[in-house]
């Protein structure tokens, strides 16, 4: 199998390796701009395939992975913070309220063209938490460069009351359905 990621993310890359999943990383050279007037599921599938194809131009073979990862609250797109004050207004959103986590999946084919894409969706329960809380958990350091501010797989584990569906989605690869995808594209794993 010869799949190449199209992504600098390091928990992608852990989540393919801890599934058994060989790869490489080439990281896409484009500037992530996210349309918002678009719906978010499908505004994340354009991401990764936008992704996907400033790679798949540089290959002729293999197959090449874009992920993207969105929180969604009420509507509202969250991205990654830009800031520790943004990273705030996202969590102080998400407090004691429940948002769903979309992530869109493009697997391409440089050789033939061919194309795979998928949406997954997963929603969260968020704790209610002080300001003392929301304060510390911004002064780690970890949510700063994760969608919606957080990251469920590490110190925000805490704040999660339940999830429905996929857990790998919020991390930012659900593996069942990438799974899905690679037996469409006849890509052994």
């Amino acid at each position: 199998m010869n799949l190449v990621l199209a992504s600098a993310s390091p928990r992608r890359s852990e989540l393919l390796r801890r599934a058994g999943i060989p790869f490489r990383v080439i990281k896409p050279r484009i500037e992530e701009k996210p349309d918002y007037t678009l719906p978010p599921r499908e505004m994340v599938v354009r991401l990764a395939a936008e992704k996907a194809l400033s790679v798949s131009g540089t290959l002729e073979e293999g197959f090449v992975l874009g992920a993207d990862t969105v929180v969604v609250y009420r509507g509202e797109v969250l991205g990654k913070p830009d800031s520790p004050e943004d990273a705030r207004r996202m969590l102080r959103l998400l407090n004691g309220d429940v948002h769903e986590v979309l992530t869109g999946l493009v697997i391409i084919n440089p050789e033939n063209g061919a194309r795979e894409d998928a949406c997954s969706e997963t929603k969260v329960w968020f704790k209610k938490l002080s300001d003392k809380e929301i304060n510390a958990y911004i002064d780690s350091g970890e949510p700063l460069d994760k969608a919606g501010a957080y990251g469920i797989q590490g110190r925000a584990s805490l704040f999660v009351e339940r999830i429905e569906g996929c857990y790998f989605n919020v991390v930012g690869l659900p593996l069942s359905l990438l799974y899905d995808l690679m037996k469409k594209m006849r890509l052994e794993a």
